[in-house]
This record gives structure tokens, sequence and C-alpha cells, in this order.
């Protein structure tokens, strides 16, 4: 079984859920070709999150912005962590009602997702900077 890990950075993305799919089969490629395996993916922050959806029509994504920030609002009065900024703790809220993490089924050296699906990076903060990702690859 081979088993790779390596870390890919995400240049800066603004406020929003952006599709990073291309991102991570670039690096699978340079990981080297699985027949079967899965890749894990895994970002190094508390602020920002990934999930699987809608690949296609733009207007998920802006929905996905529009139902996060309604669910979770900036300046709720009960807040205490506020010093970072009022999309602080919304945004580590975010991210842990989303998740740190993705396994997605890798095939024939490729990721094997649904013809609609693809991977969002969830950037929950107004300036996140630079994101890390860890890219775990094991299979045969």
């Amino acid at each position: 079984m081979l088993i790779k890990q390596t870390e890919l950075q995400l240049a800066p993305h603004p406020r929003g859920f952006h599709l990073i799919t291309d991102d991570i089969e670039r690096a699978l490629v340079d990981m080297g070709r699985l027949s079967t395996g899965l890749l894990h993916v895994f970002i190094r922050h508390t602020s920002a999150s990934l999930t699987i959806n809608e690949n296609a029509d733009p207007t998920v994504r802006q929905d996905f912005e529009s139902h996060f920030n309604e669910m979770v609002p900036e300046n709720a009065p009960y807040y205490r962590h506020t010093f970072e900024g009022p999309d602080d703790m919304p945004a580590h809220l975010k991210s842990s009602i989303l998740g740190s993490s993705l396994t997605l089924p890798v095939t024939n050296g490729r990721l094997n997702l649904g013809t609609w699906q693809g991977v969002y990076l969830c950037e929950h903060r107004d300036h996140g900077g630079t994101r890390t990702l860890i890219l775990t690859l094991q299979g045969e």
C-alpha cells in the first residue's frame, strides 16, 4: 500500500465559498498515480472549512454564504471571543459546523466525484489569508 502526504498552499480568497477541486487534483497528480485509494484533505485552520457540493452554478456558492451569514450572524450579543474582529467567532462556528476534513475516493489516479460535485474552500473570515491543506493519499 502506498501512503504519501503533501501540503497544498492555497492563495488567499475573499470571504465566501470557492471551488478548489482543480488545485487538489493538480496536487494529486504530483503525489503519484493510484488505481484505487483515498485522499484525505485536512485544512489547518479554525476559521475556514471544507465541503463538497454543486460545482456548476455559482449562485449555489452565493446562497451558501448568504445562508451561513444568516444562521451564524456577526456581533451576536452573547459572543465573548471578540478581540479579533466581528467575523472571527462566527468563522469558528461556521468552521465547526462544516468541518475541517474530507475523505475522497481516488480511481485511476483521479478524484472520483459525482458529475456536479466540487470541493469548496469555505473562507469565513473577511481577510483569511493563505490557507494550508494537508493531503494524505493512500491506496494501491
